[in-house]
């Protein structure tokens, strides 16, 4: 069993300049050595604090209420109890915390579990440090996060179980049916040529920046974009977005 508090103030400058509060971070994963070096990873982003860590959900759900981390970092493969069981309880004892999956697991069942339970989002150990710290920043938005790979799963899972989504607008009591891609009226508006590409590079699963780097446009046209593209699909979330593209595609 491992746990570690750390200071709130380790990272301010060492001047007091006024600067914006970084993202505070509860780390849960039961081997040590990757813990020590996600949170060496992690303390190279000034805009990230790490302020907590465990080894296990018991420790966690004891550290969370007494830290109340923007976002919990939760492996799947814990002693005990598993990941994907402790996020109900994190979010009784943290409802402000972002709980984000980062396990290996690939497994389709995980990846509907952790959504349906709560979690913001569920990344692969694999990702990059710098679409990791991306990543973080927006589930502490509030934006669900997948990783790429796992799009695929994650739409076929959406569209035979109809997993909840994890955007904070869907709640547990939503019936299924009204979180399914299925855009208000029998003709949505069609997208323009750059609405198209946007919505292509979201069933990527790509991040805002990455679509802008892709596209060679700004990351505030990406979201404007975006916010027109569900506008006029009558959706409300990317996962949405994700889940129609494909169904689509596959009836085109």
């Amino acid at each position: 069993m491992t746990t570690r508090m750390l200071s709130p103030t380790a990272m301010l400058p060492a001047d007091g300049a006024q600067a914006l509060a970084p993202v505070t971070l509860l780390v849960v994963d039961d081997h040590t050595l990757f813990r020590r070096g996600l949170i060496a990873l992690l303390a190279q982003d000034a805009g990230l604090q790490v302020i907590g860590e465990a080894g296990d959900a018991a420790e966690a759900l004891r550290l969370a209420p007494q830290l109340q981390p923007q976002v919990i970092l939760l492996d799947n493969h814990l002693p005990g109890v598993m990941g994907v069981d402790a996020i109900r309880g994190l979010r009784e004892v943290a409802p402000a915390s972002r709980v984000l999956m980062l396990t290996v697991s690939e497994d389709a069942q995980d990846l509907a579990a952790a959504l349906r339970n709560g979690a913001q989002g569920y990344l692969l150990k694999t990702i990059d440090g710098d679409l990791l710290a991306e990543a973080i920043r927006r589930a502490a938005r509030g934006e669900p996060v997948v990783s790429p790979e796992l799009m695929g799963k994650l739409v076929a899972a959406f569209q035979s179980q109809g997993v909840p989504d994890p955007s904070p607008a869907a709640s547990a009591t939503t019936p299924p049916s009204a979180l399914r891609a299925e855009p208000a009226g029998s003709a949505p508006a069609p997208l323009s040529p750059r609405e198209e590409d946007v919505l292509r590079e979201i069933t990527r699963g790509a991040s805002n920046k990455e679509i802008a780097r892709t596209l060679d446009i700004a990351e505030t046209t990406v979201k404007i974009h975006v916010q027109h593209i569900l506008r006029k699909l009558g959706l409300t979330s990317r996962v949405q977005a994700a889940v129609y593209a494909s169904d689509r595609q596959r009836t085109e």
